[in-house]
């Protein structure tokens, strides 16, 4: 099959285990630098085109998106299935994903557990959005941002109202959550393909830092998951639509909460602390599923 990956960058770890992984199964691979790709919007004939070429005779592409080119990521997604190419995880889904209101919306909608999360607009509101959401400390979350950057643990509620009134007087949109004592500075991070948690890890954040993040310093091990955190992983994944995904969780006393469900989860941290093939179940998912002008893209959502 021909394959194409949508990534700015060919030697970022994930998008090079996706190559490995295809080609060493035969494929044809090709990485496209998703802000070069440029569209031919046409009644009946719609085209890509790339570096002064048009893009043809791929089965499957793989969408590694950035939060920062969303908009114009999934617009080239989107030419994609128009052209019946199949996608891994569809343009909507991951639309669906990256706005943060929206996908904590749709979770509570279907009772997945998440942490009491508060949105509001009048900074005549604050009082009371804290006294739903509970005690401090509060996490301050920006709904631009990514990788832990924009959130803020404030540990006082005059704190909160003192970062709450700096957001907003920048115009900044914010969420609000209560903050998981007893996770203990750790997440667990599951990765999903086709409905199935295929490996997961904990990730615990470094002293004297709350958020998790590997490249903020915290660290990753193997961990064993419980069949109740599991069925929550899977079900997120499936509530927003995504083949592939990171889904996080915390431990928290009522159950998993879900904190986040990433699109576009990467692979070295993962496979790393799992030492499982996880780009190759990928590639393996698109042979099983990708078939010529076979899209899964449910226009009508």
């Amino acid at each position: 099959m021909k394959i194409a990956i949508l990534s700015r960058n060919p030697r970022l770890y994930s998008t090079r285990r996706l190559i490995e992984a295809a080609e060493a199964r035969g494929h044809t691979v090709e990485v496209i630098d998703v802000l070069r790709a440029y569209m031919n919007i046409s009644s009946g004939s719609p085209e890509i085109h790339y570096k002064g070429r048009v893009l043809t005779g791929f089965d499957a592409v793989i969408p590694r998106i950035g939060a920062s080119v969303t908009f114009y990521g999934t617009a080239v997604l989107r030419q994609f299935e128009m052209m019946g190419v199949y996608p891994v995880n569809e343009s909507v889904a991951i639309s669906r994903s990256r706005d943060k209101l929206r996908s904590l919306q749709l979770l509570s909608r279907k009772n997945v557990g998440m942490p009491v999360t508060g949105f509001s607009h009048s900074p005549d509101d604050t009082d009371d959005l804290l006294n739903f959401i509970g005690k401090p400390p509060y996490v301050i979350k920006l709904l631009e941002g990514t990788q832990g950057i924009g959130v803020v643990l404030a540990e006082t509620r005059k704190a909160a109202e003192s970062v709450i009134e700096a957001f907003r007087g920048l115009k900044a949109q914010i969420l609000v959550q209560e903050f998981i004592a007893e996770a203990g500075g750790a997440d667990i991070r599951c990765f999903v393909v086709a409905g199935k948690v295929v490996a997961a890890m904990k990730r615990q954040a470094k002293e004297g830092e709350f958020r998790s993040n590997l490249h903020r310093g915290g660290t990753a091990m193997l961990v064993k998951l419980t069949k109740e955190e599991r069925a929550t992983a899977i079900n997120a994944a499936k509530i927003m639509g995504l083949n592939v995904a990171g889904v996080d969780l915390l431990r928290s006393d009522r159950g998993p909460l879900v904190m986040e469900v990433n699109s576009s989860p990467g692979l070295e941290g993962i496979e790393t602390a799992s030492e499982k093939d996880v780009a190759g179940m990928i590639i393996e998912h698109i042979e099983q599923n990708a078939r010529p002008g076979r899209t899964q893209t449910k226009m009508t959502r």
